[in-house]
């Protein structure tokens, strides 16, 4: 028999809410020439949290359109005759302030992130760039961000204080408060065998020393202690963070996307994506993504957008 249980409800309803109740970003969206990158932009548009210009090969772009029924009409396109030539359109358009928020599109992601990560024409500030995932776990009470699984390979100390600020900002950006930021390792004890729980402890005397504001850091952390109460009690570790932790940072990129597949494919967590440090925020979808996590990614960078309209400097700079 079916079970009568309901799931649980998304742990992203609240962003779509708050993202609903802010002036719609004008969001670039790049290549967009399958049915999924398309509906997505068009889907978010919908619901009054985007303003999409598209930038593509116009004749692809309304073919796609005309063939899955998706009504593109009332939003400009801007025509470029390939992916690489529509991301550098695409960061052009942000340069221009024509545009507040990028949008992947069905080009690949490197096509995209070397034009917005060129040192000439970019969308660079002083700050790294860096990727998080925005997670709802079902078995997790709390909203998790996973940071950095798809950007910086292997990050030294100065790349992870960029990661973990870009990611406490993010936090403060979408209105949750102030984060509990665990510094992850394999152990939580700090040991020479393991330099990722060295830079984990320098990480946190950094916060102490006011280099990393907004956030609440704990670490070493291994991830269960991490993330698990009676874990952290077990092991002796008191603090506001064990247990509890909003914010995962990872040792390195092989890490953080095993966790977060791991998450995504074994817990049937969702994985909302964006790209964060650049002078716009940089929506990063995936063609396995959920509906509602592709609404996630453009409710987060909505809201960061909304919050860098308010503020007269770019992170970083």
């Amino acid at each position: 028999m079916p079970s009568s249980q309901a799931s649980p409800p998304s742990k992203y309803e609240h962003l779509i809410a708050r993202a609903k109740e802010v002036k719609p970003a004008t969001t670039i969206v790049v290549h967009p020439c399958d049915e999924t990158s398309l509906r997505g932009a068009i889907e978010a548009a919908e619901i009054g949290i985007i303003e999409p210009i598209l930038v593509g090969p116009t004749k692809k772009i309304t073919e796609v359109a005309s063939a899955f029924n998706l009504q593109i009409a009332k939003y400009p396109i801007v025509d470029a005759p390939h992916g690489e030539a529509a991301a550098a359109k695409a960061v052009e358009l942000i340069h221009e302030s024509k545009g507040e928020v990028l949008m992947k599109g069905s080009l690949h992601t490197d096509e995209l992130m070397r034009e917005v990560t060129s040192s000439k024409t970019g969308l660079r500030t002083a700050r790294r760039i860096s990727h998080v995932f925005i997670m709802d776990v079902p078995t997790y009470a709390e909203t998790l961000v996973i940071t950095d699984a798809a950007i910086n390979i292997s990050p030294d100390l100065d790349v992870k204080r960029d990661i973990v600020q870009n990611a406490i900002d993010l936090w403060l950006q979408i209105g949750r408060g102030t984060p509990r930021v665990a510094i992850l390792s394999a152990v939580e004890t700090v040991t020479s065998k393991i330099p990722s729980t060295i830079e984990a402890a320098a990480l946190c005397k950094m916060a102490d020393r006011g280099q990393i504001t907004g956030g609440i850091l704990d670490g070493p952390l291994a991830f269960d202690n991490a993330i698990d109460p009676e874990a952290a009690r077990i092991k002796g570790i008191t603090s506001e963070v064990a247990g509890r932790a909003q914010i995962l940072v990872v040792p390195d990129l092989e890490a953080g996307n095993m966790l977060a597949k791991n998450l995504i494919f074994l817990a049937k967590a969702d994985a909302a994506g964006l790209v964060l440090g650049a002078r716009a925020p940089v929506i990063l979808t995936s063609r396995a993504d959920s509906v509602r996590a592709r609404m996630a990614s453009c409710a987060v960078a909505v809201l960061c957008a909304h919050a860098r309209r308010t503020t007269t400097a770019l992170p970083g700079t």
